[in-house]
């Protein structure tokens, strides 16, 4: 039996071109080619007869890709998130920053690549794209830490690199978050209310994503900025938790999972902080199933500032981060990279935002 002819598509054989536009316009092609350029010596008809024919044609303008190639640049921005991107898309932390990011890169005409983070520790710590795609300047969405694999990555290929919530350094721009002190103010917030016993869920320390009670040994062995800063912040207000919980990753389920292990121990906290709002949500419907009363029996506090209309009627008191404005800001770190400036680290401000999730220590 002959085989079949091989499929094509069929815009590639009928799209207009250059040629088939100055054609139809009765003038060369470098001429057509400056009528979409806007630069050099062309007469405002000449201009006009050529736009004119492309609009006949259903011509759009030149190849994308040979204009990138003369100028060197993708107009591609490599956007690195911190976890795989089924979770990072169930998290409206990562949303939001994305939304405000996205919006200011568009205004510049840029593009985004999408890459998956770090989620399995049986997988490679780098993304493939991270190693060959083509990008005029990276971001890390999450805060990495020394000697992180990613950013290594990046270095060797000599790709500007924005870093969200990692650690200043002279060749990288940083956008940050005042969370350490936030967090801190949160505790006393809750000392303020008589609670001396405290309960911590915490996002992943690294890479392994941990999921359960961390030793008081292992505290000050976090690798990941963000959920170090946040511990630390915690540890600042001098307190010792009487527990602190890792999770794999900022979902409810996971913080549901915290909130049953720690609201059952026989030291029960009258307060758990968690680092993330969604970890909070997860220990209220925790809390809720094994019939204690937030805030009268246990006080449950997070990070973020999120509006969870579902967690009605409970409102979490929270630490509010300005997310759409973390995002923008990053946007425009990107611009000053592409103009060849390497801007200066920003630490955005946060704000003890309170609910109804917080109250007296239970007597």
């Amino acid at each position: 039996m002959p085989e079949s002819p091989a499929r094509r598509c069929p815009l590639s054989s009928q799209r207009p071109t250059l040629a088939n536009v100055a054609a139809a316009a009765g003038v060369s092609v470098s001429t057509a080619s400056l009528a979409f350029s806007g630069a050099g010596p062309i007469a405002s008809a000449t201009r006009e007869r050529v736009l004119s024919a492309a609009a006949d044609l259903g011509y759009l303008g030149p190849n994308p890709l040979g204009r990138q190639l003369r100028s060197g640049r993708s107009g591609i921005v490599g956007v690195v998130v911190g976890d795989a991107l089924r979770r990072s898309f169930r998290d409206p932390v990562a949303i939001q920053v994305l939304d405000g990011l996205v919006g200011t890169l568009g205004e510049m005409g840029l593009g985004v690549l999408l890459i998956p983070g770090p989620s399995d520790p049986a997988e490679p710590p780098v993304d493939p794209l991270v190693l060959s795609a083509g990008m005029d300047v990276a971001v890390l969405l999450w805060g990495s830490g020394a000697h992180d694999p990613v950013l290594d990555a990046l270095r060797r290929r000599g790709v500007p690199t924005v870093v969200v919530e990692g650690v200043p350094e002279a060749d990288v721009a940083t956008v940050g978050l005042d969370d350490r002190r936030g967090m801190t103010e949160l505790v006393r917030h809750l000392q303020s209310l008589g609670h001396e016993s405290f309960g911590c869920v915490t996002l992943a320390f690294d890479r392994h994503r941990g999921d359960g009670f961390v030793a008081p040994e292992r505290w000050h062995e976090v690798v990941w900025q963000v959920t170090r800063r946040r511990l630390d912040g915690v540890l600042d207000a001098g307190i010792t938790p009487v527990a602190v919980y890792e999770t794999p990753a900022s979902l409810v389920e996971h913080g549901k999972t915290a909130g049953f292990a720690i609201l059952s121990r026989p030291d029960r906290p009258t307060a758990v902080v968690c680092q993330s709002d969604l970890l909070a949500s997860g220990v209220v419907l925790a809390a809720r199933e094994l019939g204690l009363r937030v805030p009268e029996d246990v006080s449950v506090a997070g990070f973020d500032g999120l509006d969870l209309p579902w967690l009605a009627p409970d409102v979490l008191t929270s630490v509010a981060q300005p997310l759409a404005e973390k995002g923008a800001t990053v946007g425009r770190a990107v611009a000053s990279l592409l103009a060849g400036d390497m801007p200066e680290p920003v630490v955005l401000p946060v704000a003890l935002q309170q609910g109804t999730t917080t109250g007296p220590a239970p007597r």
